[in-house]
């Protein structure tokens, strides 16, 4: 749909964002499964429940306005979805994997943090002062997920770190026994020539 006035653009925005709150609502039971933190499923457990609230005030919106919701193709969170996916089946280990989840999951926020910024604006502009206010309260919503993202993030990603010195340690010594044998078999040429 071509947009020629910012009504048009909020009404299409605001099905790309209803949309995209259906995808979350897919994949979110995805990554809670996949999470070995108890903490992180069950914040994740927590936004699912609010995910579908969001979905219903998009609903809401469209019922007031007398328009018909229709949901287009959210192709930016499409994008989002599938690359946290594809970061979860590269993560072998627990810890890796939860600080992984996280960080799409707050890709995930920041994305919708954007959407329902630029939509509220939209709606304040529109005077769809009870739009606003729908809308500002999932923006709320979605700035103190990511809060939260950010206070597990904290002992999670220390966590993920906790065997890297050993890994590092073990990448090392092997490059130095790679090394002195090379520099063996180096130096054994060098005395055949001579």
């Amino acid at each position: 749909m071509k947009a020629t006035t910012l009504r048009e653009l909020y009404v299409q925005e605001l099905k790309d964002l209803y949309d995209a709150e259906n995808q979350i609502t897919k994949a979110l039971p995805k990554m809670m499964k996949e999470a070995s933190s108890d903490e992180l499923r069950s914040a994740l457990e927590e936004h699912l429940e609010i995910t579908k609230e969001q979905a219903r005030r998009i609903e809401q919106i469209f019922e007031n306005m007398g328009e018909r919701l229709k949901a287009e193709k959210c192709k930016g969170m499409q994008g989002v979805i599938a690359e946290g996916s594809e970061l979860l089946k590269e993560a072998d280990d627990d810890d890796v994997r939860d600080a992984g989840i996280i960080a799409s999951a707050q890709k995930v926020e920041h994305y919708e943090i954007a959407s329902y910024g630029t939509v509220r604006t939209y709606a304040q502009l529109l005077g769809e002062e009870e739009a606003v206010q729908l809308l500002q309260q999932t923006l709320d919503e979605e700035k103190e997920a990511d809060q939260k993202l950010n206070a597990l993030a904290e002992d999670i990603n220390v966590e993920a770190t906790s065997g890297e010195g050993e890994e590092e340690e073990e990448q090392v010594g092997s490059r130095r026994s790679s090394s002195k044998s090379s520099s063996r078999r180096s130096n054994g040429r060098g005395r055949r020539a001579a």
